[in-house]
């Protein structure tokens, strides 16, 4: 049941990796303006994020199979309007929809990881999704570039709603309800105010936040570094291509113990702090084995948050509400995609220096994680000692 949610989120991923490196070439062929192109990239995010707290109510309300079912059809659906396109306000279109429908997908799958795996022994659990998309994300965008190349941009997707179709058949045959039938009419929309005050929850959402903020600083501010040095574009891939294969190996080996010997913020705090300091270093550093050295240290940083604060979120919510928990983390996620490299951009543009910035930013989130970290085990002892 596991191996079958782990395929799932390889495939939900893949959805996303595959298109990156054919959407702004294919926006463009329909000729739609540089301000149209970037719109057309922002807006899946943008929906996507409305998508996971619409989702994560009626993930609660109507089983988590059913609205996994309902999304993957519905992506699948989707797809198909891709090639019909004629311009791209109609490309906006379909992406904004496109973006609503996957919104359902992920929180689903989480919930359902959540679900099956008890608390004490997730951590290992979210380390095996991390690796999940991590795999989508080295396969992703070579598969689409090559298909593209070789056969049609238009044959990508063709090829994605089959396979999403073919995944919703395996959902339907193979995978089992997770969530108690009788628990669903405890479900309430009110439990979004609950889960908003939840300080775990909070500090799980800013590091997703802050995590793709980053994130969006190295898919800006490293092909320009690349470049400044007189190196070839090719690097740039090798570059990011280094922190994924890192971040793999820690979530696939015995190193992923970790993750339920140590608590999720400490592991949290201490791998922002990684990040931090590989955009210092990618800042100051100039030479090729440096900066390796760099996306080495963002690597680990990365392979040690993101299982984790998965992790906080399963731990915070049961089975009535945590549908809405991974809605809103990942609507937080989401955002933190579309904003990573829009503020690189205006930062390289206004002030300069974006990896500093960045690892400024990453900093100020770290010590207000840690800040709200002890301010709940300050107030979680007090409830000790009443008690």
């Amino acid at each position: 049941m596991t191996k079958l949610l782990y395929f799932i989120i390889i495939v939900a991923f893949l959805d996303t990796f595959i298109q990156l490196p054919i959407i702004t070439p294919y926006a463009m062929e329909l000729g739609a303006s540089n301000i149209l192109t970037g719109s057309i990239i922002a807006i899946y995010s943008l929906a996507n994020m409305l998508g996971n707290i619409l989702a994560g109510h009626w993930i609660d309300r109507f089983g988590r199979k059913r609205i996994l079912l309902i999304g993957m059809l519905a992506v699948a659906f989707i797809l198909l309007f891709y090639p019909l396109a004629q311009t791209g306000e109609q490309l906006f279109l379909v992406r904004l929809f496109h973006g609503l429908a996957g919104g359902a997908l992920i929180p689903a799958a989480f919930a359902y990881i959540g679900d099956y795996t008890v608390k004490g022994q997730r951590g290992k659990t979210m380390a095996y999704t991390g690796a999940c998309i991590g795999t989508a994300a080295i396969i992703g965008p070579a598969m689409g570039g090559i298909i593209a190349a070789t056969s049609s941009i238009e044959f990508v997707f063709f090829l994605v709603a089959v396979l999403f179709t073919v995944t919703a058949g395996l959902i339907i045959v193979f995978l089992k309800e997770s969530y108690v039938r009788a628990n669903r009419g405890n479900v309430s929309l009110s439990h979004f105010v609950t889960l908003l005050k939840e300080p775990l929850l909070i500090q799980a959402s800013l590091t997703a936040f802050a995590l793709m903020v980053s994130n969006g600083t190295l898919a800006f501010a490293l092909p320009v570094k690349v470049e400044l040095l007189g190196l070839s574009s090719s690097v740039t891939g090798l570059l990011l291509s280094t922190f994924g294969i890192v971040a793999l190996i820690v979530f696939l080996t015995p190193i992923n113990r970790i993750y339920d010997q140590y608590e999720p913020m400490l592991l949290v705090l201490t791998g922002l702090s990684f990040i931090g300091v590989s955009l210092v270093a990618l800042s100051i550093f100039q030479t090729l084995f440096s900066i390796s050295f760099a996306m080495v240290l963002y690597g680990l940083g990365f392979a040690l948050v993101f299982p984790s604060m998965n992790r906080i979120v399963a731990d915070v919510s049961t089975q009535v509400d945590r549908g809405k928990a991974y809605g809103v983390f990942y609507a937080s996620f989401s955002l933190g995609v579309v904003s990573g490299s829009f503020l690189s951009g205006a930062i390289a543009e206004i002030i300069g220096f974006p990896f500093l910035v960045s690892a400024a930013i990453m900093m100020s989130f770290g010590v207000i994680l840690f800040f709200m970290a002890r301010k709940h085990q300050v107030l979680s002892k007090k409830d000790v000692i009443r008690s």
